[in-house]
């Protein structure tokens, strides 16, 4: 990988999420993936109003539901002489069932079909050169393989906040990814710039510039979450956006992370005009802030996460304006619900390997991690004096195991439940899932 060598045992906990490629043995092609199973019961009601009018469908009946949130595969190449090459193309939720079809029943009339959703995405496609010596750097368990300074252009990941710097599965306990970063934040976040990052003692630090987000994207329910997104072939780039990472691995298993971004947002959609007469909106930028502090703790046979991230929308009652469902046409991708000002996501969890306590076990060196975790997030601070929607402001806990019969392969369940405010109704699930990751070459 470029930026973090073989996990072992519990080490792929600690792996970097943008590191998709590793010549720790010398290969110059490196083939590997991740990939999750997720089955699911839900106890509340799925109605699209259910949140309108909470006491319309306090009793609904549960429901159930079966996905494979992720199935990605990573390919890389060294070229040589410092030049590597990586991708990871993803399919969620297995993709996209679309095709058209001649059907011979209905007069040989063609028709589009959509047999299941789902999407097809490059989550990644760079070329790197890199300089200086090759360094060993010890972070936690794992034997880190590197270069003291490299240079990354193409599509790549923003690793703002926990959940997309580390974001394979076996990076969290939940069967799902976490809620809150998953809710505020484009997850993963990925888009088209260059990158610059290194190694330095104790530290990793990356500095990216890349496409900027889209305001006519952002909405209540998920804050900047779909900003990152093109409806189109190519992605605008108005404007522009900087993030900033660094890693400081304080000691055998600690790390601690401070991470950011900073872009305006407005102006940035295809065809770039913002409606209305004398273009009374040329000066809105609708500037993005993000700011994030996470850490990870892997020893002592536990595994301890946690993060917190605060964001700031400028402009945001004439982004609200300028969204509005009565200024675009009926199939414009704009999304007109509002937008609020701040969002905020805090998350911590916490395992411990009971079968540390079992030598059989330690011998098989097989791991079963009981955990917990906390999360507050809300999608939706709006300005002051005005409308709240106390249901994007979510409480939630869940409880479960991770066992990993071997290193690279976890067997997840999860009791969760989301607690909301008064008069919404609460949430409670129980999921279970599999997941693997590893490197094949």
């Amino acid at each position: 990988m470029a930026g973090a060598g073989v996990a072992s045992d519990a080490e792929a906990q600690e792996v970097a999420a943008d590191s998709v490629m590793q010549h720790v043995k010398g290969n110059r092609l490196s083939l590997g993936g991740y990939g999750e199973v997720a089955l699911s019961r839900m106890f509340y009601s799925d109605h699209v109003n259910r949140y309108s009018t909470p006491s319309n469908y306090k009793n609904d009946p549960s429901h159930g539901q079966f996905d494979i949130p992720h199935a990605v595969i990573y390919l890389g190449y060294d070229f040589g002489k410092g030049w590597t090459m990586g991708t990871e193309i993803e399919f969620e939720h297995t993709g996209t069932g679309s095709a058209i079809e001649n059907e011979a029943d209905e007069a040989a009339e063609w028709e589009y079909e959509q047999e299941k959703g789902g999407e097809v995405e490059l989550e990644q496609f760079w070329i790197q050169k890199s300089f200086g010596r090759a360094a060993n750097v010890k972070a936690g368990h794992i034997i880190v393989f590197g270069r003291a300074a490299n240079v990354k252009a193409g599509h790549i990941i923003v690793p703002v906040g926990l959940n997309n710097a580390y974001h394979e599965p076996l990076n969290y306990f939940t069967v799902y990814r976490p809620e809150g970063e998953n809710t505020i934040l484009p997850s993963t976040w990925h888009d088209t710039g260059i990158a610059f990052w290194g190694r330095s003692g104790k530290f990793r630090y990356e500095v990216d510039v890349v496409a900027g987000l889209n305001a006519m994207l952002f909405n209540r329910d998920k804050w900047i979450h779909h900003g990152a997104g093109s409806p189109f072939e190519f992605k605008p780039a108005n404007q522009m956006g900087a993030a900033a990472r660094v890693d400081f691995y304080a000691m055998k298993g600690l790390r601690f992370g401070l991470s950011g971004y900073v872009g305006n947002s407005v102006h940035n959609t295809f065809p770039n005009d913002i409606q209305g007469d004398g273009k009374p909106y040329d000066k809105v930028k609708g500037t993005v802030v993000v700011g994030s502090i996470d850490m990870t703790l892997n020893r002592w046979n536990w595994i301890v996460r946690g993060q917190a991230d605060y964001g700031n929308l400028s402009d945001v009652d004439k982004i609200n304006i300028i969204k509005d469902a009565k200024a675009h046409a009926s199939n414009s991708p704009v999304k007109s619900a509002m937008v609020g000002k701040n969002a905020v996501s805090i998350g911590i969890e916490a395992g411990y390997d009971v079968f540390s306590l079992m030598e059989k076990m330690r011998q098989k060196q097989q791991k079963m991690y009981v955990f917990g975790r906390y999360e507050y997030y809300d999608s939706y601070i709006p300005a002051k004096n005005k409308e709240q929607f106390d249901y994007t402001n979510v409480n939630r806990i869940a409880v479960g195991v991770n066992y990993y019969p071997i290193r690279q392969i976890a067997v997840k369940a999860d009791w969760s439940k989301r607690i909301l405010k008064s008069p919404y109704n609460n949430e409670p699930s129980i999921n279970v899932g599999i997941a693997y990751e590893g490197w094949f070459l």
